[in-house]
């Protein structure tokens, strides 16, 4: 019989700091201490942009090139855009709504800013990146980049016209998402207006987070705020979500790696000697060659 997973944290938007000049983040994990590093493990890391507005610049802000080793970046736009470039060929720019999915893997150099033509008008800019991990087994496979855009997305609507389950990953009531994984991942973006309820139903055993991007829903009987993130324990299958209002949340769900983690700067690996190989390999130019 299908039970309520209980919620075991909820968590407030942690103090912002800025990655490089164009990106304010939340970090709910793992950088705050609030959880243990692997709790919502195959996701290492979360920085929330919460809403805030940018001027005009003719100069787009954003992060230099830095390089990544043995792991996913997934950035989600919810206001403003952003472009990406790296070292192995991609490129793409994602609007309101977007995803842009880069897998490192073996190591790749990249930069991520506001995009050119957006930057020059400015606005108001949301948005999510996660670190995703990858099993030993896929850290050293190649790099690739998934551009996902909106309309791409499995939609799966709600009754009455209440709502739609965005799909980005996984699978939801039969509808799929186009985002290829690794390792077992439900993510999805659940847009729904006031009164609406919806069941989710995910493994006992998945790390499960919930981050609210817009109003404020209840997610079993435990209200759960804007810019806050619930944390479910791994009990029971179900949440109940019901909207008390218009509101947007990004539900991640996904089996667990069961590996070491040592992470170090911008690199997640198994062991310290990974992390030293890295260094290496990065001074040695094979993470190839990109412009700044």
């Amino acid at each position: 019989m299908a039970t309520l997973k209980s919620i075991e944290k909820i968590l407030p938007p942690p103090a912002a700091h800025m990655v490089g000049d164009g990106f304010r983040v939340h970090n709910f994990f793992p950088g705050n201490g609030l959880l243990p590093i692997k709790r919502m493990s195959p996701f290492f890391l979360m920085d929330y942009g919460s809403k805030i507005e940018f001027p005009p610049s003719d100069i787009p802000r954003g992060v230099g090139v830095h390089p990544h080793r043995g792991f996913e970046t997934v950035t989600i736009a919810y206001s403003g855009k952003v472009a990406h470039h790296d070292s192995a060929g991609n490129a793409g720019v994602i609007g309101e709504g977007d995803v842009q999915w880069m897998t490192a893997a073996s190591g790749v150099l990249h930069k991520e800013y506001h995009e050119k033509e957006w930057s020059k008008t400015g606005g108001e800019f949301q948005m999510v990146q996660l670190w995703v991990n990858l099993p030993a087994q896929f850290k050293m496979s190649k790099p690739r980049y998934q551009a996902i855009k909106r309309e791409e997305y499995g939609q799966f609507n709600l009754p009455d016209g209440t709502g739609v389950v965005e799909v980005i990953a996984g699978n939801y009531e039969g509808v799929k998402g186009p985002a290829q994984t690794f390792t077992p991942i439900e993510m999805y973006n659940v847009r729904v207006k006031a009164g609406a309820e919806v069941l989710f139903s995910l493994p006992q055993q998945y790390n499960t987070g919930v981050v609210v991007i817009e109003g404020s829903v209840t997610l079993n009987d435990k209200q759960v705020d804007t810019d806050h993130f619930a944390l479910f324990a791994n009990n029971g299958t179900d949440i109940k979500l019901q909207a008390t209002g218009d509101a947007i949340v990004l539900l991640l769900s996904g089996e667990p790696i069961d590996e070491p983690i040592i992470s170090y700067g911008p690199f997640v690996m198994n062991t310290r000697q990974e992390i030293i190989e890295a260094y290496d390999d990065l001074n040695k130019g094979k993470f190839g060659f990109l412009e700044d």
